[in-house]
């Protein structure tokens, strides 16, 4: 199987419009669009503007890295590719949060689990936000439109031993497994995919959208924060950047103002809202940077006699839905999606607990270790009302997500869930992310073991790869932060194209429903600015 082209090589030689801010000798930039972030959001907005004819300028903060750059070194990736170089974490420590921060946002580095939003999920935004359009099948053809674009397809390569596990223990539990889209073409199955793909086999926004953008005149400035909008009124007038180095750190070169007919916001479920408050922006019904939602993660460990090799093939391709509410059911307890994770020797050695010789022990299993990981569905019941943005004294964003006992005991549902499952499938012993539980020989041991962990932040090893929500969108502006269309109630300039409009977090990997939403608001907003003359 042959390596696919690296779009950046060829169309940089053909005079692409890419520019590092930090050798940038302009201190001011115009065009029709001026787009925050090339992710998910962000990166297709920017392929269906620039393909209209419109002047498109895409701005990321993070570095341009290529798959000339991706050689499946975790410690290299993890510096390079993340929000902080993967250390952000909430305001408390309780939960550590992966986020891509370079060209192609979280698109670059996730693991390219594709689902639509469920029915469930917009359903509860019709009755809760006032979003009766937003329907499954009024999101039908926009789906089906990034599915097309993108390569979403059925995984038909036979399962890793991982996934392959999962989908054993469902079964023996009488339980129904089910198979997950990604959007990858000519797929080596190498596993890496949170390094970056080497092969240009995942169809993230790096090699499709971007490259897409650029082609039809866009231009692309990386290593460039922005800092704040200017605002005149109910518009925005300009708005001022700064050029930052490969840590993020302010680069000593003058701002870089940026002048633009509209602006479209899509920096994500943190750094969006962060950059609304920076500005001041108005916000009369204080919703802005509330309701950020992080499907908080559960974690369960388990040995099996036989190798399992977790690194290795696609990372997830089965999940199950077994453990959600019924349809049509109010939220209760927390819900919880159940998926494989892969298990790279840096991530498991935070995620298997223990230090010295503890750990030593645990990642001498590492070849036999399967790793399940529960999503917490949050965002559907008062107790679960997600996290707020806040801003750090030098105006870096900080988010708040106090993890209460509605979502702790959601979380220790999930341990007793995983163990059960993996036990089915004929693990050795199992063992949940939490300092208090140690490796159960049995599920007796673990039912046991995991009723008398004390549930609390800290203590409970939680994660998330998600951000969603803080700029709410809701039918009324006493509701949210947009109205249907994606546009800012108040400043009439600005949308906003990303997870951040999510009423409730998704309760499922997030990726598809931000292209999905993106495609439908960009093709409004189009009908509304129009294309160039």
């Amino acid at each position: 199987m042959s390596r696919l082209p690296d779009p950046f090589e060829q169309g940089m030689q053909q005079g692409w419009r890419v520019h590092d801010a930090r050798t940038l000798s302009e201190s001011t930039l115009t065009c029709d669009v001026a787009i925050v972030g090339t992710g998910a959001g962000g990166a297709l907005t920017a392929e269906l503007l620039a393909q209209a004819g419109l002047r498109v300028l895409m701005i990321e903060e993070g570095p341009l890295k290529t798959s000339r750059d991706f050689n499946q070194n975790e410690a290299e990736a993890y510096a390079s590719l993340y929000q902080e170089n993967a250390s952000r974490q909430t305001l408390d420590r309780g939960i550590s949060i992966l986020q891509g921060r370079c060209v192609g946002g979280s698109t670059t580095v996730n693991w390219t689990t594709s689902f639509r939003t469920p029915d469930s999920t917009l359903q509860a935004w019709q009755r809760e936000f006032g979003l009766t359009d937003y329907t499954s099948e009024s999101m039908r053809p926009h789906f089906e439109a990034v599915e097309r674009r993108l390569h979403i397809r059925p995984w038909e390569i036979p399962l890793n031993r991982n996934n392959q596990l999962l989908e054993d223990g469902l079964q023996q539990l009488g339980l129904e497994p089910h198979r997950i889209a990604r959007n990858v073409k000519g797929c080596w199955n190498l596993g890496s995919c949170g390094m970056g793909c080497p092969t240009n086999a995942k169809q993230s926004m790096l090699v499709t959208t971007i490259p897409g953008a650029l082609q039809a005149g866009g231009t692309l400035v990386h290593h460039l924060r922005a800092q704040h909008y200017e605002l005149e009124g109910s518009r925005i007038r300009a708005l001022r950047c700064q050029a930052v180095g490969d840590n993020g750190a302010d680069h000593p070169t003058p701002p870089i103002r940026v002048l633009a007919r509209h602006h479209v916001l899509a920096a994500g479920g943190i750094n969006g809202p962060a950059l609304l408050k920076r500005s001041e922006a108005p916000d009369p019904h204080g919703h802005l940077g509330r309701r950020t939602f992080l499907h908080p993660v559960a974690f369960s460990a388990a040995v099996f006699d036989q190798p399992v090799q977790a690194w290795a093939g696609a990372p997830q391709t089965v999940y199950t839905d077994a453990f959600m509410p019924p349809p049509g059911v109010a939220e209760q307890e927390m819900g919880f999606k159940i998926e494989a994770i892969p298990l790279h020797p840096g991530l498991t050695s935070i995620l298997l607990g223990g230090v010295g010789a503890t750990l030593k022990e645990r990642m001498d299993q590492h070849p036999h270790t399967q790793m399940l990981h529960a999503l917490m569905r949050d965002g559907f019941h008062p107790d679960a009302a997600g996290g707020r943005v806040m801003l750090n004294p030098d105006g870096s964003p900080l988010l708040h997500y106090p993890l209460n006992d509605y979502v702790l005991q959601g979380i220790r549902r999930a341990f007793l869930a995983m163990a059960r499952i993996q036990f089915a499938s004929g693990a050795r012993s199992v063992l949940p992310y939490h300092d208090q539980a140690r490796p159960y020989a049995s599920l007796k041991a673990a039912e046991a073991g995991i009723a008398s962990l004390d549930m609390r932040a800290q203590v409970t090893g939680v994660g998330s790869a998600h951000v969603m929500g803080g700029c709410t969108m809701a039918a009324h502006p006493e509701l949210g932060v947009v109205d249907p269309r994606g546009r800012h109630w108040q400043l009439h300039n600005l949308s906003v194209h990303d997870g951040s409009v999510f009423p409730t977090s998704i309760g499922a990997n997030p990726q598809q429903s931000i292209y999905g939403m993106a495609h439908r608001l960009t093709l409004g907003l189009l009908k509304e600015i129009g294309p160039a003359a």
